[in-house]
């Protein structure tokens, strides 16, 4: 591996702990090159700017967790319900053994630095846009009742994993300390709330 290569990705690994623990808005380049153990210069040098570095890290968190959470293999549950709490499980896996990259993939999510917007609207924008996609191709195989629209239906289980995740976020400052309890009590609520959109919740007149 080319030395230069080698070199930078050393600077990204050691880079991340100090914006997910900080944010993009308080991180220093000073503070970079500190966590780095490099000068200044040396991280001007391959990354041009803090913004640079910042969406270079971001590159490089998307690709791991891609690589790590691939969701072409959610089409292998037969059951879409079953899907979602599966891939959940491994989604929620994967980050407590990473906490760093997830706190700054939430940066983006949901407290997106007003000076990187654009350039994330433009990197990213896509893949936030098409994050069900592949969800939404699993449910065209659910058979609905008569009447129900199936556009809105799947919109109302995007809202309910969306406040689910959002529930997650505001609740949960450090991965490595939620327990097994609060997962499961987590997954039992969700599941309920999805089998409610299953089964529906009005009894039906006699």
């Amino acid at each position: 591996m080319p030395i230069q290569l080698y070199e930078r990705k050393e600077i990204l690994e050691a880079c991340l702990s100090v914006f997910a623990r900080h944010g993009y808005k308080d991180t220093s380049t000073g503070m970079l090159a500190e966590a780095a153990g490099i000068s200044k210069a040396l991280i001007f040098h391959h990354f041009k700017s803090k913004k640079t570095l910042y969406l270079s890290l971001l590159d490089h968190c998307f690709e791991k967790a891609r690589e790590e959470l691939r969701v072409d293999t959610v089409p292998d549950c037969r059951d879409f319900f079953e899907a979602i709490d599966t891939y959940s499980r491994k989604k929620l896996d994967y980050f407590r053994k990473h906490p760093d990259e997830i706190n700054l993939i939430y940066e983006v999510y949901y407290s997106t630095p007003e000076e990187l917007k654009e350039d994330i609207a433009e990197r990213y924008g896509h893949a936030l846009a098409s994050k069900y996609e592949v969800w939404e191709r699993l449910f065209d195989k659910v058979p609905l009742r008569s009447g129900v629209d199936r556009k809105n239906a799947f919109e109302l289980i995007v809202i309910t994993l969306e406040h689910f995740e959002n529930k997650f976020v505001t609740e949960v400052r450090d991965l490595s300390a939620i327990d097994d309890e609060y997962i499961e009590n987590m997954f039992a609520k969700m599941n309920e709330f999805c089998l409610m959109i299953r089964q529906g919740i009005a009894q039906e007149h006699v």
